[in-house]
């Protein structure tokens, strides 16, 4: 029986500082394809010099991201890694021994977070599974915007070994990553037609936030990072809803911006300052 062949694929933006370490973890597969969003570091020349097959494609959409990926895997199988994950020499001998057995067409990965260089034990975050392995044949595509999911026929098994997760490296880090998926959250909700946003809202969303991350999921007993990452996720879901606010603006801001632009040409369409330089 012909042994069964795996892609490895990494979406990546601006990702220098990490990509490197984690294509080594993937040394054992047949191939790499890494999708270039638009860096303008070196990500796509280390992922070159690494052997890996590097398709420039920019797009907001993480779905359409992976989907676009999906059409250079050529292999039997495929998997799916961010930048900042980490397969450990144990959880690549459960993959390959799952391929080998033929027992389901998903594999789905237990993942470990390491925020501010903590490991997470509460707060949400020991519940997080992501399923990101596929026999190429039945996986059909990926929905969604930001928490995209894959659509896809067969059994899925759940490995026993964690797939690790270095998240949350520093405030500057997470900042980046926050201006891009809150425009896409609020974009989502401003489609879906969420209420009017106010100044209670803004508070009402980041309290709760806070409460629910940090108290009654118990962040708090991660100690000093739960309790900071709490107040982040709290942070990010007001700004979720800053932006829908101004979303809602009517006119919208974009116009408001450019009345007063006409307002300020008319100042000097209507002003001749030539006498008064003659004055000077």
């Amino acid at each position: 029986m012909k042994k069964p062949t795996i892609t490895a694929v990494l979406l990546a933006k601006n990702e220098e500082n990490m990509i490197a370490n984690c294509l080594k973890t993937i040394s054992w597969v047949d191939k790499v394809v890494v999708i270039n969003n638009g860096s303008d570091d070196k990500t796509a020349e280390i992922a070159a010099n690494q052997g890996a097959k590097v398709i420039h494609f920019e797009h907001s959409s993480f779905a359409r991201l992976r989907n676009e990926a999906l059409k250079h895997v050529e292999t039997d199988w495929v998997l799916y890694l961010d930048p900042d994950e980490r397969i450990t020499p144990t959880l690549a001998k459960e993959i390959l021994v799952r391929m080998e057995m033929r027992a389901a067409e998903a594999m789905t990965f237990n993942r470990t977070n390491i925020c501010y260089g903590k490991k997470f034990e509460h707060g949400g975050w020991q519940q997080d599974q992501v399923t990101r392995v596929f026999k190429k044949e039945v996986l059909k595509e990926w929905r969604g915007r930001v928490h995209e999911s894959p659509v896809y026929k067969g059994k899925t098994i759940t490995l026993h070994t964690p797939l690790i997760h270095l998240t949350h490296r520093n405030t500057i880090d997470g900042l980046k990553k926050t201006v891009q998926w809150t425009q896409i959250e609020a974009d989502l909700l401003y489609k879906a037609g969420v209420k009017p946003v106010n100044f209670f809202t803004l508070i009402r969303k980041g309290v709760m936030e806070f409460i629910r991350r940090g108290f009654i999921k118990q962040g708090y007993k991660d100690g000093m990072p739960g309790l900071v990452e709490a107040l982040v996720q709290g942070i990010n879901k007001i700004l979720i809803y800053i932006q829908v606010w101004e979303k809602q603006q009517k006119p919208p801001l974009p116009e408001q911006y450019r009345q007063q632009e006409l307002k300020i040409t008319r100042l000097w369409q209507e002003e001749d300052l030539s006498k008064w330089r003659e004055l000077v």
